[in-house]
């Protein structure tokens, strides 16, 4: 049997400091201040943001909810991330995605101030995480595998990693973060070929996909430690990650669930990094 890799620990355990560096900073008249922006009423951004408020209240973070209709016209949520930018009590801004049809992803996330993107979502935070220059934050998702990694004392130096999914918010960051950490990195994806026998050969393996069930038995070996991005809906309405948990249980050293696992830790990273944000802004 599988050892459950649990987000909870990893959580509490990370948001010791920042609470502390928080409070420090409330002493002197800050509180540290995070913008949530919303379009619509889908229902995982709704439980996103209702974890991450928790979460911050928590640390010592204030939060500010902005809802906007999902018809918001491009330059309405344009010029709602260009006064937060302006807001100096306002210290991160967390964008939450993907934004309607329709709308230009890529320049909107680019609106966000670099000191404020607290969720490493603009271009300029992905050069700082590519070329390991700056005082850029990684995506909280990322970042949360790390941690995770971290609390578990996974010694990275050498071992063979492979990250299935290559997108911006979590394959690409988190392999870079990886190689940072001298692991042998592999990216794979749905179109490499001979995927199971890529993954078998890991690891250390993250799967970050967005299909419910893809890593499956034959993707997996003894020994491996598995981390589980994936967040999606299962047959009966439930959550389950990428991996099949129950596959994953028999065969691998170690493993997330889904939920409770990767995505109990984002959003106290989240909170970490509006606490950094906010400790950069009053100096």
């Amino acid at each position: 049997m599988a050892e459950l890799l649990r987000g909870a620990p990893v959580a509490n355990a990370l948001c010791e400091a920042p609470a502390r560096e928080a409070a420090a900073l409330a002493k002197k008249g800050v509180v540290p201040a995070l913008a949530i922006v919303r379009i619509g009423e889908r229902p995982d951004d709704i439980a996103y943001e209702r974890g991450a408020t928790k979460r911050c209240e928590k640390v010592g973070v204030r939060t500010r909810g902005l809802l906007l209709p999902a018809d918001v016209p491009q330059d309405g949520l344009a010029a709602a991330l260009r006064e937060l930018n302006a807001d100096a009590a306002i210290h991160g801004i967390l964008l939450l995605r993907p934004l309607p049809a329709g709308m230009d992803e890529d320049a909107l996330r680019n609106i966000v101030s670099p000191a404020k993107d607290v969720d490493g979502a603009t271009d300029l935070s992905s050069l700082g995480i590519f070329t390991g220059k700056g005082d850029c934050m990684a995506p909280c998702t990322a970042q949360a595998c790390m941690e995770i990694l971290d609390f578990y004392g996974v010694d990275l130096k050498g071992k063979r990693a492979v990250v299935v999914g290559r997108s911006l918010v979590v394959g690409k960051p988190v392999a870079m973060l990886l190689l940072e950490r001298h692991a042998t990195v592999t990216i794979a994806h749905s179109r490499s070929a001979d995927l199971p026998a890529i993954c078998r050969n890991a690891e250390i393996l993250i799967a970050s996909a967005g299909r419910a069930g893809c890593i499956d038995r034959s993707c997996l070996s003894p020994g491996q430690i598995v981390l589980d991005v994936g967040v999606n809906a299962d047959e009966n309405g439930g959550l389950c990650g990428d991996v099949d948990f129950g596959d994953a249980l028999e065969i691998v050293a170690a493993v997330t669930p889904v939920p409770g696992g990767v995505g109990a830790v984002t959003a106290s990273v989240l909170a970490k990094n509006t606490v950094a944000a906010a400790k950069r802004a009053s100096q």
